[in-house]
């Protein structure tokens, strides 16, 4: 089971900067494309799959970074972090993160919708619904949507088989 927080909720979460997250790794899970370890993501995201901007942007990249950086291998230039489009213009980046990423050794990637970020995350395309309602086969929301079908599908057998032995059970008593 899954449960995503689309307003701010202090649980297990600190706001709703993870629901982006979130929702990319249920994606991932459903779709069986993996994300790639080498990228962070914070971000909010609303019910319509809108990015929302978040607090603490700039001190989130500076963590990903120094520990990108402390790592076996240090900065390869494919590490990175995703953050809403919309905090973009707040950033106030320490003179070595500039660098780096002007370097290339680093990256900081803008998202506007959940659709973006997990095909940043993935490198899988989300994929739009075509003319029949279905999505393009090999993307990331034909494969949830593949998944979700062949779920319900066991689930509906399940209520079958079920709703079998109770009329089974009436018969024997």
């Amino acid at each position: 089971s899954a449960s995503l927080t689309f307003e701010q909720s202090y649980g297990m979460v600190d706001g709703d900067s993870a629901s982006m997250a979130e929702l990319c790794a249920i994606l991932s899970s459903l779709s069986g494309v993996p994300i790639k370890q080498n990228l962070a993501i914070t971000g909010s995201v609303n019910q319509h799959g809108d990015a929302q901007p978040i607090g603490g942007a700039t001190e989130k990249i500076e963590g990903f970074f120094d520990v990108a950086k402390a790592a076996a291998g240090g900065l390869t230039g494919d590490q990175g972090v995703l953050i809403p489009e919309s905090n973009a213009a707040h950033l106030m980046l320490r003179p070595d993160i500039l660098e780096a990423v002007e370097n290339g050794l680093f990256n900081v990637f803008t998202y506007k919708n959940l659709d973006e970020a997990v095909s940043l995350l993935t490198g899988v395309a989300a994929g739009e619904r075509i003319d029949d309602g279905e999505y393009v086969e090999g993307t990331i929301n034909y494969k949830v949507d593949k998944r979700l079908h062949e779920m319900a599908s066991i689930l509906k057998g399940f209520d079958e088989d079920n709703d079998g032995d109770k009329d089974q059970n009436k018969d024997h008593k």
